[in-house]
């Protein structure tokens, strides 16, 4: 293709004509591996003998680039001048900016010497120059280092043949492995954020802004990837544009109107630079938009983006990460906003691509089973109606590719000339559909989908040894801007053509939600009484089961807040559900969705892959703890609390559904706005100036304060003679404080207090030893860490309290057995699990021990209080830490743990998991017995549960 400059090599141009640089541009078209090994094979023999001369040097390395089809000249220079690190001047023998530098010495002379020579080189060059690779060669020996991946490849002149993919970056055909962090991705977000800074502070904003950063993002992706020739798009805005930036703007509005034209439709007298571009179509062209005024500091931006290396940019990470480049706030935790592939996989696989490979492997020795198979990969259809960037669009995309070259590996022969890999590509990417609510991010995907498509392509040629790609774009992803909760999903794609929901909806408690987002829904879930309790996730099930009534073999996996699966919203959400068919089919139980983001939020998750036909096969993955590597187990059917178990609904209770279980209760309430509040200095000052005052003060204890021991007191006025309240002028200023606070209030139930202004508004607390249980307590801990209290410890409204309870009831609630229950059915704070009276202790099944076996847990108990004593400087949240926890402290756990389980009958528990089940099946037993609450009979007198 370029012009042979060695007289010995005119054969590595079939032709045997010289074509001019600009046509070579011009029909810039990557060569097969197959051509390219032909040529390398070629260009070993010819040069084996050559002499060692200096002068030689030009004519080799303008052969060597002409194996992969390239010019040189168009991309690399000889002997740039630079200024080394020792402040002398140099000449690099070759440079190809930001790509590579070679230095090339006389046959026999020392290769070390030579790479140290162009790394001094390196001082000399602007940042965006920096090279990635650097070759070093005698004639007779090729040195290669590949700086990213800090890897060195050696070999004779000989064996260049079978090492030439090392050099697929001349090409334009690099294998890459994308990290979940790699730090090209995090670079490309960054420099493409100040970009759109650098644009919105100049005015240049909203739509056009966002079109404009994500063409830019197309074109830099292209000429690292074989669409454009390699730094085509940068070599136009360095050798075409001034360098003020002045005319870059109108410039890049004259380039996108030529990729969005035919070529044979272009002007004649066309720029030939422009004239070289290729025709990309596809849309992502088409409109115009505004043009922008660009200045110098913009125009060096552009190449700054163009330094790096967009072969290593992943489409499935990159799109949420140029997503959050919009928000300042976002971007300073670059990183966090997107979801790890491995998590995706997650969902991915046990929704179809575990089934798609068991069926290749049954049918791949069998080719006419194995073509069928093929077809059916060309006839999958996918929706992610929550798409954002689409990156669950982009990694089943790569998925189902990847299956499809296992396929045409087995059906077709990679070394048959004769084959035209362009038609036996079955999977294109008008197979996934979208919906986004944002504009923005619905058009990255739409570009992702296509960046994945072109590298899928890339591989195919890698594997056949002939150029493919599907250029100009005649296909497009059907991604739809808009409200998945207002659009009718029919509209986008036929519920008879669908094959699979998947996505990853909007993580929105009840109390995040705008007042539009309740309204949607209050909407979508009217008639279902308790909606108001259900996070934003809840809607997109019931809008996928409204759609997969009329396609029943429609699956769907979603991932969600493990709210959803626990707490209160289980008996809003699933039973509707469940009465229209949904039969759970795989689920992940609840586990932290992560990447490797510094600075990440703690989200914990829950997927649930359901269908309205049940299957008899259902996978359950279990997590030992929250950051765990899942287990996959089989279920024989899997309840809305993602337990192997039967379907059952905790509701929330006034009473506890086992009759010999005491109360629990809140603690008391002050009501007052601090002012019968006061912190360990305040105590202090204020005993100091009223020393009267010390029998009236109290300890006050709330979870915080019970877990991590921090000393918090308030005025305990209940028996106060009010002539001695009258002595106590400090004490006096709070209670008036109170009492005006009480009286601003806009409920009348808080103005009444006004007239008890010395007493908590609300006072349970006992009047004798209680068991006091926090109400939030950390994910964290393996146990619940509760403990007795003395009756002059005021227990807050941030706790619970059981006047009753006995070492037998501590024994039981601070069990393995009631933590797993506690962990599966109780709400949430934060990712904190957040204890309740009415749904987790008063539905929970208490053991019925023989005598023998109550005094066995009562012994239990005591040795784990005992355990607890020994260590007095350590708080609760010390002993509980899994990190921390004493070993004495672990052991005399799991002798409770023994003692509890042989009360219920059972010593071979595996799995949490199992554990629950066997809870379910107790509730389901009481529950049978009393389907309406009653307040169960028992001696004694009871008061109602707040």
């Amino acid at each position: 293709m370029s012009q042979i400059l060695h007289p010995q090599c005119n054969h590595l141009n079939p032709s045997g004509y010289t074509v001019s640089v600009e046509s070579i541009y011009n029909n810039y078209m990557p060569l097969s591996w197959n051509e390219i090994r032909d040529r390398a094979t070629a260009f070993s023999r010819e040069w084996k003998d050559e002499t060692s001369e200096d002068a030689e040097a030009k004519s080799f390395w303008d052969a060597f680039f002409n194996i992969f089809g390239i010019s040189r000249r168009r991309i690399a220079t000889f002997e740039t001048p630079v200024i080394k690190s020792d402040g002398h001047g140099g000449f690099i023998d070759l440079l190809w900016k930001g790509k590579l530098v070679v230095e090339h010495k006389s046959r026999g002379r020392d290769l070390d010497r030579a790479f140290q020579q162009a790394k001094d080189y390196f001082h000399g060059l602007e940042d965006r120059d920096l090279p990635q690779y650097v070759l070093v060669s005698d004639f007779a020996r090729f040195r290669l280092y590949d700086l990213d991946r800090d890897e060195t490849h050696e070999f004779a002149l000989k064996d260049l043949p079978k090492n030439i993919r090392l050099f697929g970056f001349i090409a334009g055909y690099q294998t890459r492995s994308f990290g979940q962090q790699d730090p090209v991705n995090i670079q490309a977000a960054e420099k493409l954020g100040q970009l759109h800074d650098l644009l919105k502070d100049a005015g240049y904003r909203g739509h056009p802004l966002e079109l404009f950063l994500v063409r830019v993002l197309f074109c830099l992706f292209a000429e690292d990837n074989a669409i454009f020739e390699p730094q085509q798009f940068r070599e136009w805005i360095e050798q075409r544009t001034a360098q003020d930036g002045s005319d870059l703007g109108p410039a890049l509005a004259h380039l996108f109107q030529v990729l969005n034209t035919p070529e044979d439709a272009r002007a004649k007298n066309l720029d030939e630079h422009l004239a070289a571009f290729r025709y990309i179509n596809g849309k992502l062209f088409l409109e115009t938009i505004p043009l922008t005024s660009l200045d110098r500091r913009m125009r060096e931006m552009i190449l700054d983006c163009s330094s790096l290396d967009w072969s290593s940019i992943s489409p499935a990470i990159f799109g949420a990460l140029f997503q959050s480049i919009m928000d300042k706030v976002a971007r300073r935790n670059l990183g966090a906003h997107y979801t790890s592939e491995t998590n995706i996989l997650k969902a991915l696989q046990p929704l179809f691509l575990d089934s798609l490979h068991a069926e290749f492997q049954r049918v791949r020795r069998d080719s006419k089973r194995l073509i069928a198979f093929h077809e059916k990969l060309g006839n999958i259809r996918i929706l992610d109606p929550a798409c954002g960037c689409g990156n669950f669009l982009v990694i089943a995309y790569r998925e189902l590719r990847l299956l499809e070259l296992e396929v045409l590996r087995a059906l077709y022969n990679s070394q048959d000339q004769h084959l035209d890999v362009s038609q036996i590509v079955n999977v294109d990417v008008d197979q996934f559909y979208g919906i986004e609510l944002e504009e923005f991010p619905a058009q990255i995907a739409q570009v992702a989908l296509w960046m994945t498509d072109h590298q899928m392509n890339q591989k195919v040629s890698e594997e056949f040894g002939q150029y493919f790609a599907r250029l100009p774009l005649k296909k497009s992803p059907n991604i739809t801007h808009g409200n998945a909760l207002t659009l009718d999903w029919a509209t986008i794609i036929a519920p008879k053509d669908l094959s699979y929901i998947v996505g990853n909806p909007p993580f929105i408690g009840k109390k995040e939600q705008t007042a539009q987002q309740k309204s949607e829904v209050l909407a979508l879930f009217s008639g279902t009484k308790g909606s108001g309790v259900l996070d934003y996730v809840c809607c997109w099930y019931l809008a996928a089961v409204d759609y997969m009534a009329t396609n029943r073999s429609i699956r769907t996996a979603f991932v969600s807040t493990n709210s959803i699966t626990q707490g209160e919203q289980v008996g809003v959400l699933w039973p509707g559900l469940l009465q229209r068919g949904v039969s759970i089919e795989f689920a992940h139980r609840p586990f932290q969705w992560t990447n490797e983001a510094k600075g990440m939020a703690a989200v914990h998750c829950v997927i649930v892959g359901f269908s309205l036909s049940n299957q008899n096969e259902k996978q359950l993955y279990e997590y030992e703890t929250i950051r765990s590597r899942p287990n996959a187990v089989t279920a024989t059917h899997i309840n809305p609390y993602l337990v192997d178990a039967v379907d059952a609904f905790i509701v929330r209770r006034t009473w506890p559904i086992c009759a010999d279980a005491p109360e629990m209760n809140y603690g008391s309430m002050p009501i007052d706005n601090g002012w019968l509040i006061l912190s360990d200095n305040e105590r202090r000052e204020l005993l100091q100036e009223e020393p009267h005052a010390r029998p009236y003060i109290r300890r006050y204890m709330g979870g915080e304060e019970f877990l991590n021991g921090i000393d918090r007191y308030c005025l305990w006025l209940v028996d106060i003679d009010p002539a001695m309240l009258r002595q106590l002028p400090r004490v006096s200023v709070r209670v008036a404080g109170n009492r005006k606070y009480r009286l601003s209030s806009d409920r009348q139930t808080t103005r009444n207090l006004a007239r008890t202004p010395t007493l908590f508004g609300e006072i349970r607390q006992p009047n004798s030893t209680y068991l006091f249980v926090p109400k939030v307590s950390s994910e964290l801990r393996r146990y619940l860490p509760i403990g007795f209290n003395k009756p002059s410890i005021i227990a807050s409204g941030t706790a619970l309290i059981v006047k009753e309870a006995t070492k037998f009831h501590f024994g039981v609630l601070s069990s393995l057995m009631h933590s797993a229950w506690m962990r599966t059915v109780c709400g949430r704070m934060k990712s904190d699990y957040q204890y309740s009276a009415g749904i987790v202790y008063n539905n929970f099944p208490w053991p019925e021990p023989t005598p023998k076996q109550r005094a066995a847990i009562e012994t239990a108990a005591q040795a784990v209080l005992d355990e607890r004593a020994r260590h007095p400087d350590s708080t609760l949240a010390d002993l509980y830490d899994p990190l921390s926890m004493p070993p004495g402290l672990v052991k005399a756990h799991q002798t409770l743990d023994r003692a509890v389980d042989a009360a219920y009958g059972r010593t071979n528990f595996r799995t949490e998991a199992e554990r629950v089940a066997f809870l379910f099946t107790l509730y389901e037993r009481l529950t049978s017995l009393f389907p309406t609450e009653k307040k169960p009979a028992r001696r004694g007198t009871r008061r109602r549960t707040t």
